[in-house]
């Protein structure tokens, strides 16, 4: 597969300046010589990673949010342990949060009985009350520092398509991940040890290869995003896209929850003629989470983005790509959550022939969505030929109830400061915000010892956490 090379001249018109603004953004340099896979859903990526662990000959770095004690799981879990017989340094990051309700502690006590060198990440403790909230997001695999995946997928059977108790078939899961061979495949491990130092382990500096110790593979430049709490990189790339796009800017994601600030730059965008589309998952895995999504569309509608919704099981994707130039795949959702909160790890690939196969992909997507349209407007104009429908996007159904108090920060908190103006579709937020606000301040004055008791609670186990985190620093000198 052969990508042309491609610089930022023509993406926003900036040239340098705008690569140099890109580099910034994300914290993160423009690394060349690089190939780069697309691989689509779990039928390619599966089989991709199961050839790079069988080559395997020094060692097997795999990050991952989520590793099921399924099928898939297991199987994953019999080639790596296969691999440490075998003498391979094999190395595994799974999340304490992700492994919640889908894999036992006893799934990961064999893996590291087996030789596999095992970490959880970020595990409750108690000196640090909301520590636990800061997850390890990331979904990575490199093997031999010779070949890398970057991803949006976790390894279990949903991914591939599942047999339900009740005998109903679950679709297999949508979702998109890189191959990578190349320089850049030292950025992918450097993001590994950074990941796994922090998870408690060590990683020899002669394990971490430089740029120029790893071959030229091909002819693109990519930039290797590695996101840590409060760093904000893929945010204001986000935001930069949104700025620079000239012709169109289609985004996928599984979780939106845009923040005012990024849901702004998009109207923009689309009201001085950017094609601005974003996929969204008709149906999720999160209780909740389509109602919560659905409820901050409405801004988007207005300001001229369309919006579809995937009608299969589940659209896990996190991928954008813009004036067929520019795109970005990997495990960062579009909500502050990912964009802020979490350890994330994502590749911005600056190549036309990628691009490419980026925009077909996501057409071939758009046959099997739905397009929401706000109910009694006039639809968008149509700018390509695949086909449509409607889901009709109406105010004040009970669904959307829940979502509307999730927005309440947002909007009660605009309102209060009048740091921004408000629009219609906000009036509802207001109402519910006065409402739950009453009904705090009723608590409060009729049974005062509801809210003082877990308040008090709380407020001890924030002086007990900073009193150890005070005695571990005095012994540290």
């Amino acid at each position: 597969m052969r990508h042309s090379k491609m610089g930022l001249t023509e993406f926003g018109g900036a040239g340098l300046l705008a690569d140099e603004a890109f580099s910034r953004a994300a914290g993160s340099p423009l690394v060349r010589g690089n190939r780069v896979r697309l691989l689509k859903d779990a039928q390619e990526n599966y089989p991709a990673w199961i050839d790079a662990i069988k080559s395997a000959r020094h060692s097997i770095h795999f990050e991952t949010y989520i590793m099921h004690e399924d099928g898939t799981g297991r199987l994953f879990a019999e080639l790596l342990t296969r691999k440490a017989q075998e003498g391979v340094k094999v190395r595994l990051i799974y999340d304490w949060v992700g492994a919640l309700g889908n894999a036992s502690k006893s799934f990961f006590r064999r893996l590291a009985r087996s030789g596999v060198e095992v970490r959880c990440f970020n595990p409750p403790r108690f000196d640090s009350p909301f520590g636990w909230v800061s997850r390890d997001h990331r979904k990575m695999l490199c093997v031999d520092s010779r070949i890398a995946f970057v991803t949006g997928l976790c390894v279990g059977q949903r991914w591939l398509g599942r047999q339900k108790s009740d005998g109903r078939y679950l679709d297999a899961w949508r979702d998109t991940g890189v191959q990578i061979e190349g320089p850049a495949i030292a950025e992918i491990q450097r993001a590994f040890a950074e990941t796994w130092t922090f998870a408690g382990g060590t990683l020899p500096a002669e394990e971490l290869p430089s740029p120029n110790g790893i071959d030229v593979e091909g002819d693109v430049g990519l930039r290797v995003v590695a996101t840590v709490p409060n760093a904000a990189g893929i945010y204001r790339t986000d935001q930069l896209v949104a700025a620079l796009a000239r012709r169109s800017l289609w985004l996928a994601d599984a979780y939106f929850l845009g923040t005012t600030s990024y849901v702004q730059a998009l109207r923009s965008a689309a009201r001085s003629g950017v094609d601005v589309r974003l996929l969204i998952p008709g149906a999720t895995d999160v209780r909740g989470m389509r109602a919560i999504s659905r409820a901050g569309l409405r801004p988007l509608l207005e300001g001229g983005v369309r919006i579809f919704e995937w009608n299969g099981s589940m659209m896990h994707a996190k991928t954008a790509v813009a004036d067929g130039r520019w795109a970005r795949v990997g495990s960062t959702n579009l909500n502050l959550l990912s964009w802020v909160g979490n350890w994330e790890l994502d590749v911005i690939v600056e190549d036309e022939g990628f691009a490419k196969e980026m925009e077909d992909a996501y057409l071939q997507d758009l046959r099997r969505s739905t397009e929401i349209v706000l109910d009694g407007r006039p639809r968008p104009v149509q700018r390509t030929p695949e086909r449509r429908h409607d889901s009709r996007l109406k105010p004040g159904s009970a669904s959307q109830t829940a979502a509307r108090i999730v927005r309440l920060s947002n909007a009660v908190g605009a309102a209060i400061t009048n740091h921004r103006e408000l629009g219609p579709a906000e009036r509802v937020i207001m109402y519910w915000g006065a409402a739950l606000l009453a009904v705090f301040s009723a608590i409060a004055a009729y049974w005062p010892r509801a809210v003082a008791f877990p308040l008090a609670l709380l407020c001890a186990w924030f002086a007990a956490s900073l009193l150890v985190r005070a005695i571990k620093l005095r012994d540290k000198r």
